[in-house]
This record gives C-alpha cells, structure tokens and sequence, in this order.
C-alpha cells in the first residue's frame, strides 16, 4: 500500500464514539481516495476502497448513536455513511463472517462483535504489560520480594506478570496462576470500587473454604475487609491464602479511573511483615504511576 493510502488510513482512524459527524468525514476521505486504481496495479484500488467501506461500518457501529441504540440497521448505517445498502450489506455480511459485527435476530440490527472486544482486550493487555515490566522491577528493587500484576477473571484472580529477586528464596507465583478472590489481597484491589451487592453475588458463586490460617470464611467477614482496603486505600492479606504468606496490593485504573489491573507485593511473613505499611503506601505511588504510564502509551504521547 502506498504511502497516501496509510494517510488516507490515518485520517479515518479517529475516536469510534466520535459520532455521525465523524462518521461522515471519514467517508469524505474514502470517496475522494477511490480512485486510487490510477497509482497502483489494476484492482489495488478496489481493495483500498473495500477496506475503507469496511473501517467505516465498523466506526458507525462504535458511535454515539449505535451505543445509544444497541444495534443500527442496514438502511440507517447506509444513511449516516452516504452509501448504496447493497454496499453496506455486503460488508456487514463480510465482517460478521470474521466476528467483527453481531447480528441481532430479532431487530436485524448490528453492533461490534465479540472479536472486536477481543482485539482491544488483547491490545490493552498489550499496553499494560509493557507498562508494567519497569514498575514491578522497581518495587523488586526496594523490597526485595516478587511483585505480580493481575486482573479479574470471574471470582478469581490471574497473574499476568511477576518480578522477582532471582537471589531471594520467593513465595509461589507465577504468570497465569490463578487465585480465588476471597483470600488474596489483590483480590480484594480489584474489587473495592464495586457496589457491595455486586461483590456479595460474586461470593455467593462459589465456597469460600478456609486455606490460611486467616482466611475470611463469611461474606460479612469479607465485606469488613474490603471496607478496611478502601479505608486504607491498599488491601492486606496477612496469612489468608497460605501459612506463613503475606502480601499488600493496590489496583490499577485506566484513564477513565475504571480498575483495570492489580499490583501486588507478597513474602514469607517473618521477612516481609514488618514492610506491610511502607509496601501499601509505595504500591499506591507505583499503581498512579502505571496509570500515567497507560495513559501516555494510549495516547501516543
């Protein structure tokens, strides 16, 4: 592809919730590079053209109008993208083929697809382990136990990165263990900004066995610490998971201040213990400093 196909590209992609406005300028730039056939091999044209008509469906199905709507049909997406709906039904046709656009059968409306979501999620999880690796080290580096990033997965917890002293003898952990949500602290980091009826209902999909010696066995015991987290603004879980095991975690949000992640240091209790305070506290510098991060990679700054 040309050089003046990636700026056309480059014009197009734009905010997806950026409404019809946005919709329609991007079209502009579609039509007016159309004839792109006249600088390449005969069909490079079509493509370029088919391509565009595709990034513009999906952008319509990603503004304010469509997630205002749920769905938008065909003769509406045709509508707000100046084309034929014969156009715009092939194409959708096409996309959903790929996942990238859902069918509703009952309004024979459309949205984004599932391999949408699965795309953004993979590029987000991109961002953050990258963003992640140096913030880890550094806790690492002051504390001298491993430090793990993990995010929620139903009412458990998994690790999608750790960093540890390689001269130190560790606790267990490691890149994708998973963990139940009512006996870790970073289980409890990822949860403190939902209601508590919602963190009740997650508890009630599963036992909570005791594992520790401090285990919360009881949703109300739970609750209590959950409180003391938010209080804290770091939660703490001293021998809950295993004897002997302690660990501090705070979350991380995105630029939108939703809680995306969770970082967390952990240790044998007899060496670790006395650092629990000073670990909370620094984990929350280190949570606002992977926040700053996410947001400069997001935005290309």
């Amino acid at each position: 592809m040309n050089s003046k196909s990636l700026d056309d590209f480059s014009k197009v992609g734009l905010d997806c919730r950026s409404g019809s406005e946005v919709i329609r300028s991007a079209t502009v730039v579609g039509n007016t590079a159309s004839d792109a056939s006249l600088d390449g091999p005969r069909g490079t044209g079509d493509r370029e053209t088919s391509i565009r008509r595709s990034l513009e469906v999906l952008l319509s199905l990603g503004s304010d109008e469509a997630i205002e709507q749920g769905t938008l049909g065909v003769t509406k997406i045709a509508e707000l993208l100046g084309r034929e709906k014969s156009q715009v039904s092939r194409t959708l046709k096409t996309l959903a083929e790929y996942g990238l656009v859902d069918r509703n059968p009952e309004t024979r409306g459309y949205r984004l697809g599932w391999r949408i979501y699965a795309l953004a999620s993979l590029a987000g999880e991109r961002l953050l382990l990258d963003a992640g690796r140096p913030v880890l080290q550094q806790l690492v580096n002051e504390f001298g136990e491993r430090a793990f990033l993990s995010v929620l997965h139903g009412a458990e917890t998994i690790t999608i990165l750790s960093e540890s002293a390689p001269t130190r003898v560790q606790s267990m952990g490691w890149v994708g263990r998973t963990a139940p949500i009512y006996c870790t602290a970073v289980g409890r980091a990822l949860l403190v900004d939902e209601p508590d009826g919602a963190i009740l209902q997650l508890l009630a999909s599963r036992s909570m066995d005791q594992v520790g010696p401090n285990t919360a066995t009881t949703p109300k015991a739970y609750m209590e610490r959950i409180a003391e987290a938010r209080k804290r603004g770091f939660s703490v879980a001293d021998e809950e998971l295993e004897a002997g095991l302690v660990a501090v975690a705070t979350p991380v949000r995105n630029p939108e201040g939703r809680i995306i992640a969770a970082i967390n240091i952990s240790g044998p209790k007899y060496r670790f213990d006395s650092s629990i305070d000073e670990a909370g506290v620094r984990l929350i510098d280190a949570a606002h400093n992977l926040s700053a991060a996410l947001k400069g990679m997001s935005s290309g700054d």
